[in-house]
C-alpha cells in the first residue's frame, strides 16, 4: 500500500508533530496499514506485529500504542463497527478496505482512549485517509467520525473540549 501524496498547499501547511504525538501518529498510521492487512490477508496478528516490527523503524514509534491498537480493534470489531455502522451509506462489505481500517482505528480510539481528544483522533483518521485512502475518502472519514464523536464522547463534545 503506497501513500497518495497531493503536494496542495493545504497539506504542506499541516504542522509536523513533534515527540509523543509524532511517536502516536507512526503508531497510528503502521497500525491502519497493518489492520488493513488482517483484513484482507487474514494473518494472525502476532504474525503482523512481527512483520511491522522487522520492514519499519520503530525508534520514534509509540510501539506500546501500536501493539494496543493492532490488538485491540480486532479484540472489540464487532462492537466497534456496530458504533459505526448506522451512520453509513453503504453495507459495511462496501466500504473502501483503507477507510475501514481507519474507521475502525478512530472508534476504537474514541471508545478506549479518553486520554486523545475527541478532535485529535477525528484529525487523525483525516490525514490517514488523505494519505492512503481514495480521493475524497477523507470526506467519508471526516462525516462518519464527526457523527461518532457525539456518541461515544457526548460530555467531550457538549463541552467544547479541544
Amino acid at each position: 500500500m503506497s501513500p497518495n501524496h497531493d503536494d496542495s498547499p493545504k497539506d504542506q501547511a499541516a504542522k509536523p508533530a513533534k515527540g509523543k504525538a509524532a511517536a502516536r501518529r507512526q503508531a497510528r498510521s503502521l497500525a491502519m496499514q497493518a489492520l488493513y492487512q488482517w483484513h484482507i490477508a487474514g494473518q494472525p496478528l502476532n504474525e503482523i506485529e512481527a512483520q511491522f516490527r522487522v520492514d519499519n523503524d520503530f525508534s520514534k514509534v509509540d510501539g506500546a500504542y501500536f501493539h494496543e491498537i493492532l490488538h485491540g480493534v480486532p479484540r472489540q470489531k464487532s462492537e466497534i463497527d456496530e458504533d459505526f455502522r448506522s451512520f453509513l451509506d453503504r453495507p459495511l462489505d462496501e466500504i473502501d478496505p483503507v477507510e475501514l481500517a481507519i474507521l475502525r482505528l478512530s472508534t476504537y480510539e474514541l471508545r478506549n482512549r479518553h486520554d486523545v481528544p475527541y478532535r485529535v483522533v477525528i484529525n487523525e483518521g483525516i490525514e490517514l485517509a488523505k494519505v492512503f485512502g481514495a480521493t475524497d475518502g477523507h470526506k467519508f472519514v471526516n462525516g462518519i467520525l464527526d457523527k461518532l464523536a457525539p456518541r461515544l464522547r457526548a460530555a467531550e463534545v457538549r463541552g467544547g473540549k479541544r
